[in-house]
């Protein structure tokens, strides 16, 4: 289920508040500046299938979303919990970052975290199958995609050279509760 639970940044055992209904969801995080919409992932897609097959199955929207928003490329990232490079992708993605860009994700399958630095608060955001988010550009955030990892997400650039992370250095990420343990 999705779920925004919110915590202030140097209380992170203390959920302020949490949120399980996705328009109450996308109005909360709206007013923060983020776009979370809830999407329809009806394509029941096979362990193999490539990485263009998910994008052919999704092309209307997304070509949609891209014209609208001036994305230039996607790509799929997919993780399951026997992938070899698990382990370093998760402690990649838990550092706090930020993009110059924003970092938009459609969740075609599966589940994972994001955790959103606005501010004094923290808002952990539990997406799973049909969500879309859209972090803005510079916004400090972490991922958690759990120890054993499952979902295929379509990601979105502006940037053709896609993913580029600059991190913050700080160690905040640490301090909350990971995601899936």
């Amino acid at each position: 289920m999705s779920e925004l639970r919110i915590f202030r940044d140097d209380k992170p055992g203390v959920r302020e508040r949490t949120l399980t209904d996705g328009s109450k969801i996308a109005d909360a995080l709206a007013a923060e500046g983020i776009l979370f919409e809830r999407w329809k992932a009806d394509v029941e897609l096979a362990p193999s299938d490539s990485q263009d097959k998910v994008l052919a199955a999704y092309a209307k929207p997304i070509d949609k979303l891209k014209r609208a928003k001036g994305y230039v490329t996607a790509d799929v990232v997919r993780m399951v919990p026997d992938a070899p490079n698990r382990v370093e992708a998760r402690q990649k993605f838990l550092k706090e970052h930020q993009h110059a860009e924003d970092e938009v994700r459609f969740f075609v399958e599966g589940i994972g975290s994001f955790y959103l630095h606005l501010g004094p608060r923290v808002y952990q955001v539990v997406c799973e199958r049909n969500d879309l988010i859209s972090v803005p550009d510079n916004t400090k955030h972490w991922f958690d995609m759990g120890p054993a990892p499952r979902f295929t997400a379509i990601r979105l650039f502006s940037n053709p050279d896609g993913w580029v992370a600059k991190f913050t250095g700080e160690t905040i990420a640490e301090s909350f509760p990971p995601f899936g343990e």
